[in-house]
This record gives C-alpha cells, structure tokens and sequence, in this order.
C-alpha cells in the first residue's frame, strides 16, 4: 500500500483529503505543517508521495518542497494550494514539485494525478526505460535506437534519463545543473543549452518522444 504524506494546515481539509485517499486504498498520514511533516519523514516513515499546501505558518510549501528536494530527488511532491497564479506556478516548479492542483480541488482528479505521479516514480527507479523505439539500460549506462547502440558520454545518458523517467514535467538549467555538474564548475546553466542540443542530434531518430524547451525556464520530455 502506498503511503502518502499531507502537508496542510486547513485540519477540515487535511482530515477530508486522507479520509478520501484512505477510502481508495492509499495509506494517508496528515501533518499540519512543515515541521510536523519532516518528524513524520526523519522519523522513519518511508512515503511514497506529498501533497502540499503552498501558504503554511513558519515554512511555506515552497521552501518545504526544496528541503526535501535536498534530501530526496525522486519522492513525487504535488502542490494543492488556492493559489493560481504563473509566479506561485512557477516557483513551484523551480523548487522540484512535480504536479499542481488549484483549489477546490476535485478529489476524483486527486486521485487520477496521484496515480500519474506513482507511475512515473515507478520508471524512474526502474532500470530500464524504453520509449518507442528507444531504449536506455542504467546499469549498463547505454542508449540504443531501433537495435543499434548510440555513443553517449554519461552526463548526456543521466541527462536524458532524468528527462524521460518524468514526461511532461520541465526541469530547469539551474535544477539540472545542481544535479549533473560538480558543485565547483565554471560552467553556467547555458551549458545545459549545448548538451539538449547534442541529445537532440544524437536522438533525432527516435519515434516515442521530443525534447522541448520551455521557455524562461528549461526542458522536458514529451512522449508522442
């Protein structure tokens, strides 16, 4: 059973969005703020995915999704929040959520993103991903196109892995820099501009997915 941590300070909300995700199979564990959450998280309990609330007392949901980005790169994080705004949106993203609901939320498309979430946290610990005619083996760091093994450094196979462990979610300069480069590089997030580049090239006889810039803020993949 899956486990999943709500992080909101409405208790009326909170209590009604585990109770829903306690009815339909999920094992839902309420925390009203940020410090409660990361008792529940450096406490033992081992989660699968957090829902969020962005406007929290003391630490907000923006500065809680990059704390736990520090200590966990690929635990989903979804912000449900009454904030609907580009900059909230925005910054969330920056900050390494992975999806974003506005509320009221519909608890029936809860639902349908937490299962979208799961998925995709699935493939990436998987160590293999195959997409169309694509396939990338982790272990042993190689990239195949219809059957023929395409030359790849390692920073471009982790780059593009990242990318396509989480289709249709943007990834900025900056976030894949931190990840991927030596904390003492000289080399600034453009950096990130000339390898999409070079995968674009490398991969332009892939028939599954595109590499697409998102403007003012970085890249995604997304499947055809």
């Amino acid at each position: 059973m899956f486990k999943i941590l709500v992080v909101e300070d409405d208790r009326e909300m909170n209590r009604t969005v585990c109770a829903y995700l306690n009815q339909n199979d999920f094992q839902a564990i309420g925390a009203f703020h940020a410090n409660d959450a990361y008792d529940l998280m450096y406490g033992g309990t081992i989660f699968d995915l957090i829902i969020s609330d962005i406007m929290m007392q003391d630490v907000d949901g923006f500065e809680f999704a990059e704390n736990v980005r520090q200590i966990n790169s690929e635990i989903p994080i979804l912000f449900m929040t009454a904030r609907d705004d580009l900059a909230a949106k925005q910054r969330g993203f920056q900050a390494g959520i992975d999806d974003y609901m506005v509320k009221p939320i519909d608890l029936d498309e809860l639902l349908l993103r937490i299962g979208a979430l799961l998925r995709r946290a699935k493939i990436a610990t998987s160590k293999h991903l195959t997409i169309g005619n694509l396939t990338l083996d982790a272990e042993g760091r190689t990239v195949t196109v219809n059957g023929e093994e395409v030359p790849m450094t390692i920073r471009e196979f982790n780059l593009i892995y990242k990318l396509l462990s989480y289709p249709k979610k943007a990834f900025t300069r900056s976030q894949l820099m931190d990840e991927f480069w030596d904390t003492g590089t000289t080399s600034g997030p453009r950096t990130v501009d000339v390898y999409m580049t070079k995968l674009r090239e490398k991969l332009r006889d892939c028939d599954g997915f595109e590499i697409q810039t998102v403007h003012g803020l970085g890249y995604k993949a997304v499947l055809k």
